[in-house]
């Protein structure tokens, strides 16, 4: 019986345990029997990965990328879209375990050895805990209300633009955001009708913009660009390192250890096996809800391979139309944008503009030309600015949201499993003020930097990546029955993650980390 058990005898079977030599145990309870629930369309499963995608927004898509754009124009353009193209299958492979099980992928990485537990959890707080997202808003917000003030260096002339007030707006972003999830009674649902709102009126505000102000020879520029796969770009004086390279490579797309929370997501959707797992709701407005702390696995048998096919097919489809295609537009549209506000039709820096070269500054670079376009430029400024907002408050409310949502299930599951009075709204709420609490003392220490906030956590993040990659290919090739492997296509995808976060991960502790603590 270990692979499979005969379809007739899955109600008798449904609180039954499955054999560990199916799918191993370790320390965690085994899985149980349960029929696959009924698959849906793929247009009733949108929705998860809209917030993944909203979660791109305001790192890759926004800040890093069209950073990079401005620094190289598109020379590394080749390895954005391989970047997110990698993480369409990662993301997928995340969404596989869940949906055979019910269980987060971290979960099953804990069946593999109970030790993975305690390093996710440190790998999901520590990379994230840099508030760059509402600080960048903050910046912004200041930027568009009150302008920007030109300060040139007397000793180096470097000139800056500096904004009022960021550290108080980052401190009252993150705030608001806390107070928006916390209001919620079911916090999915919460997050889920905020990102749509905030993205559907980014893309808008963007495809706006690109119709004005992006020329075709900086389409031409990007194909070029796209085509040109494996050049790495000289970084001597650009400012850049391999540790923004890395942190760009992981964030194009959600990044780190957020595409994990693409488990959660699912889960708390209810697809799969995840509509027998309860979801998180809100200790003040909402009730709790029953949660299983461990999941389920499917019998074998012509109707459960069916339904298992249908939500596969489905989950796929929402996920390219939902994640791949709309990252591929927003890092296409903003990098394009960036190329057009800086660079002149032969491909050359226009005259003037290497002084917006200093952390987010290329930013209001962006909205200052922009507001000199002789069609409405002081409208397209204020749109680009106000979307620059909404981009990095979206970003921040999915943050807090996922590594809370991946920090309660790790704690919950491994830890707390057989304790009542810890609840999953209630450690989720603890998690997420507790990050709120941190993000707010590291802004009032002094570490209100944006661009170095976002790059710190991007360049984490990628390490990350490398890891998890790792146990992916292991626990969906080996551990899972093989009725429900991954194919030989998606293995060598996800060989490729390896190598690809690997390499890069290799090159930035090289050239960056070993020579700063070693001389």
């Amino acid at each position: 019986m270990p692979d499979g058990v005969p379809e007739e005898l899955s109600e008798e079977l449904s609180e039954e345990l499955v054999p560990s030599e199916t799918i191993p145990c370790g320390v965690l309870p085994a899985l149980r029997w349960r029929d696959l629930p009924d698959p849906i369309s793929w247009k009733r499963m949108v929705g998860p990965s809209i917030m993944l995608a909203g979660l791109a927004l305001g790192s890759g898509e926004f800040v890093i990328w069209p950073y990079i754009t401005y620094k190289l124009g598109f020379i590394f353009f080749w390895a954005c879209m391989l970047g997110v193209m990698t993480q369409y299958f990662l993301n997928m492979e995340i969404e596989r375990y869940t949906l055979a099980t019910g269980e987060s992928a971290i979960t099953g990485f804990c069946r593999i050895n109970r030790h993975w537990a305690w390093v996710f959890l440190i790998l999901n707080i520590l990379p994230w805990a840099w508030p760059g997202w509402a600080t960048g808003a903050g910046q912004m917000l200041s930027w568009a209300v009150l302008g920007a003030k030109e300060v040139v260096d007397p000793e180096t002339g470097l000139v800056t633009f500096e904004a009022q007030y960021v550290p108080a707006l980052g401190i009252a972003g993150l705030w608001l955001v806390g107070i928006a999830l916390t209001a919620g009674p079911v916090v999915y649902n919460t997050v889920e009708r905020i990102q749509m709102v905030l993205v559907a009126m980014i893309v808008v505000i963007v495809i706006g913009l690109g119709v004005v102000l992006i020329r075709s020879d900086a389409v031409v520029a990007m194909c070029w660009g796209i085509l040109d796969v494996g050049r790495i770009p000289d970084l001597d004086g650009t400012g850049l390192t391999f540790i923004s390279l890395l942190g760009a490579l992981a964030f194009a797309g959600a990044g780190g250890s957020t595409n994990l929370g693409q488990s959660n997501f699912i889960k708390d959707k209810g697809y799969g096996m995840g509509q027998y797992i309860g979801r998180i709701t809100s200790p003040l407005t909402g009730l709790d809800e029953a949660a299983a702390g461990t999941g389920y696995l499917f019998p074998d048998g012509q109707e459960n391979r069916r339904r298992w096919r249908g939500w596969w097919r489905a989950a796929n489809t929402e996920h390219v139309l939902s994640f791949l295609l709309a990252c591929v537009v927003c890092l296409c549209l903003m990098s394009l944008l960036t190329y057009s506000v800086f660079y002149d039709s032969s491909g050359t820096l226009k005259e003037g503009m290497e002084k917006y070269g200093s952390g987010l500054d290329f930013v209001w670079g962006e909205a200052t030309v922009i507001g000199n376009h002789p069609t409405g430029g002081g409208l397209l400024k204020l749109g680009f600015l106000v979307m620059g907002v909404a981009v990095l408050l979206t970003t921040e409310l999915g943050v807090l949201d996922a590594t809370a949502r991946i920090s309660t299930d790790i704690v919950k599951v491994n830890y707390l499993r057989d304790n009542d009075n810890w609840s999953l709204s209630k450690l989720y709420y603890l998690f997420l003020w507790g990050e709120i609490l941190l993000g707010t003392v590291i802004l009032l220490i002094g570490f209100d930097k944006p661009l170095f906030l976002l790059v710190t956590s991007a360049a984490m993040n990628g390490f990350v990546m490398f890891v998890y990659s790792i146990l992916l290919l292991y626990l969906n090739r080996r551990i899972l029955p093989a009725r429900l492997r991954m194919s030989w296509i998606r293995v060598i995808a996800i060989g490729w993650s390896i190598v690809f976060f690997g390499y890069f991960s290799y090159k930035a502790v090289e050239l960056e980390v070993w020579p700063k603590l070693f001389g």
